[in-house]
């Protein structure tokens, strides 16, 4: 069998695929929940992003088992909505924490930004679970090409192969800044390595096999916190 040459990680201009932690600007083409299997019936939530057309690049292929379907024009990733799972509990303090609500919370405040408030309002008491909510999210909100300005946090891991990668999230809001928010608006965290990025201990890496580059710990995570 000969060498396969598909998908090596980068887009043929030399950038990699996917995204790395920094200030981004990114559409989100859908998002999904994640199990937490550290806490039953937790969930991350992942926002899929990708960043504008990139001249002369050939992204991962939009259907890996139907290379026909193209490729994304831009690098994408998988960003957590928080650094931390959504669950139901009780903070240190005796604050209630409800993990369908937090999530709602999350998207109302997207919804607001993206412009499609409409969209938000019009679903409710339309689900019975979180999970249909976010199936109508992606079938049926306006969010095709609509792009935001993000602060991308995250932390480094070896990857199958041996090079780094990265698990990424949305950093809270500090001093009236955001993890997300309008082109240009100005209401967006700068990106600082020294708070926004877990760099990986410096060890000796001794497995290595097949990885396309794009994987993240995320569901094996063991962040958590009720904070």
């Amino acid at each position: 069998m000969g060498l396969s040459t598909e998908d090596l990680g980068t887009g043929g201009s030399g950038l990699p695929k996917t995204i790395s932690p920094g200030n981004k600007t990114l559409k989100i083409n859908n998002i999904e929940l994640e199990e937490f299997k550290f806490i039953k019936d937790a969930f991350h939530l992942i926002l899929h992003v990708e960043t504008n057309p990139i001249e002369g690049f050939e992204g991962f292929a939009l259907d890996k088992d139907n290379p026909e379907k193209g490729h994304y024009a831009g690098q994408i990733g998988r960003v957590k909505a928080s650094q931390y799972a959504y669950a139901d509990g009780e903070t240190k303090t005796g604050i209630k924490i409800q993990r369908d609500r937090s999530i709602l919370i999350f998207l109302q405040n997207l919804c607001k930004t993206l412009g499609v408030n409409e969209w938000m309002s019009s679903q409710h008491n339309k689900h019975d679970t979180i999970e249909d909510f976010i199936d109508a999210f992606n079938t049926s909100a306006p969010i095709k090409d609509k792009y935001l300005e993000f602060c991308i946090a995250g932390k480094e891991y070896v990857g199958k192969t041996g090079y780094t990668n990265y698990d990424m999230w949305l950093p809270k809001a500090e001093s009236g800044k955001y993890a997300f928010g309008e082109v240009e608006e100005g209401k967006v965290l700068t990106y600082n390595e020294a708070k926004h990025l877990k760099k990986l201990e410096t060890k000796e890496v001794s497995n290595f096999g097949d990885d396309d580059g794009f994987a993240t710990p995320s569901s094996t995570s063991t962040d958590f916190s009720l904070d």
